[in-house]
C-alpha cells in the first residue's frame, strides 16, 4: 500500500518488519507439523494499561484460556487473507503445506460421535466438521480457551479455502461439503450459520471459496485481470465482481470471454491458461491490438492501451497457433 501511495520510505520499513517477522515466526513457532502459540506471562504492572482487559485470565504471569501447543484452525488466517488479496506468501511455503495437512489430519473429523465439546454444540453425532483446536499431538493447557472443541463455519471456510489456494483442492472441497451437509435446509437453516449468535458475519468467509475456485483476480492499480480456475480449468464459467462492476467470465480451451453485466471494467492485461501462439482480442466484436507472452502454460496478454469495458460489453481474447 505504501508503494501504491508513493511512500517509498515507509514501504522499505514495512518490508523490513515483514521479513524480520516472517523469519522469527518460521524459526520459533513452527513445530515441524504446524504453528503453535508460545505462552509467555508478564506481571500485570509490566502490561500497558491500554492493553489490559477485564476479559480473560486474572493471572497474567500464568495466563489461562490460551491455545498453547494445540493445532489451531486459524493458525494461517493471515496467509488466507493475503491469498484472497493476492499479496503472496507470508511464511515458508513448505510450512504452509505441512500446517494445512495437519489441519486436515487432526482438526477435520469425519464423525463427531466420539468428540466431546464442553460448551455449545454446533455439530454432533455422525456429522463431519473441522474443530477449532485439536490437542491430539500436544498437552492441552489445564484451562484452555473455552471454545477449543467447538465447530464454527467461518473458521472452517477460511481453512478450507486456504487449502484450495495451496493445491489441496479435494480436501478443501470435502471440508466445505461437510458444512453444506450440516446446513442443508432440513437439519439447519442454510441462511443462518450460527456461531456466537444467529446470522453471524464470519460465515461470509464462504464467499472466498468462489474467489479461490474461480481463480478470478483483479488488480485495479494496473488493470490486470487473471482468470485461472482451479476446477474444470478447460471449460469454466463463473460470476466475477470488482469495486466498479460485475458480470461473468468463461474460459474455454485457449480463449477467455469477460462480460460486464453491471458497471464497468478497466482492463490493461489478462492472464489465463493457454498453449503457445498469437493473441487475438476484441471489444464488442471490434479488434483490439494485443500481444501475448506464454510462460508455464499461462498466457499474459497485454493490450496496446487501457480497455474500458462498459455495461453490456464483452471482451474476448483468443490464443491461436
Amino acid at each position: 500500500m505504501a508503494k501504491a501511495a508513493g511512500d517509498n520510505a515507509a514501504a522499505v520499513e514495512y518490508r523490513r518488519l515483514f521479513e524480520s517477522g516472517r523469519k522469527w515466526i518460521d524459526g520459533n513457532l513452527f513445530n515441524g507439523e504446524y504453528y503453535v502459540q508460545k505462552i509467555r506471562g508478564f506481571k500485570k504492572e509490566e502490561i500497558a494499561p491500554s492493553l489490559r482487559s477485564s476479559m480473560g485470565s486474572d493471572d497474567t504471569e500464568k495466563p489461562q484460556y490460551q491455545v498453547g501447543e494445540g493445532c489451531l484452525v486459524d493458525q494461517l488466517l493471515g496467509q488466507y487473507l493475503a491469498d484472497v488479496a493476492g499479496l503472496g506468501l507470508l511464511v515458508d511455503p513448505a510450512h504452509i503445506q505441512k500446517a494445512l495437512a495437519s489441519l486436515y489430519r487432526y482438526n477435520y473429523k469425519r464423525s463427531l460421535a466420539d468428540h466431546d465439546t464442553v460448551q455449545r454444540t454446533f455439530a454432533l453425532n455422525d456429522e463431519s466438521a473441522m474443530v477449532i483446536c485439536d490437542y491430539g499431538k500436544a498437552e492441552r493447557p489445564r484451562i484452555p480457551f473455552p471454545y477449543f472443541a467447538e465447530v464454527m463455519t467461518g473458521f472452517e471456510y477460511s481453512a478450507a479455502v486456504l487449502m484450495l489456494y495451496h493445491g489441496m483442492t479435494q480436501e478443501g472441497l470435502e471440508c466445505i461439503g461437510s458444512i453444506r451437509a450440516r446446513y442443508d435446509g432440513e437439519k439447519r437453516n442454510p441462511w443462518d450459520e450460527a456461531e456466537c449468535g444467529h446470522h453471524y458475519a464470519r460465515a461470509m468467509a464462504a464467499w472466498s471459496g468462489v474467489l479461490a475456485l474461480s481463480g478470478f483476480h483483479y488488480d485495479g492499480r494496473n488493470g490486470s485481470v487473471a482468470a485461472l480456475p482451479r476446477v474444470n480449468a478447460a471449460n469454466f464459467r463463473c460470476f466475477w465482481s470488482t469495486g466498479t462492476g460485475w458480470g461473468t467470465f468463461a474460459v474455454n480451451g485457449s480463449s477467455l470471454r469477460v462480460q460486464v453485466l453491471k458497471g464497468k471494467l478497466s482492463c490493461q492485461s489478462t492472464e489465463f491458461r493457454a498453449n503457445g501462439g498469437r493473441s487475438f482480442a476484441t471489444l464488442n466484436g471490434k479488434p483490439l491490438g494485443s500481444k501475448a507472452a506464454i510462460h508455464g502454460g499461462v498466457a499474459k496478454v497485454e493490450f496496446e492501451g487501457p480497455v474500458a469495458v462498459s455495461e453490456g460489453g464483452e471482451l474476448t481474447v483468443d490464443i491461436r497457433a
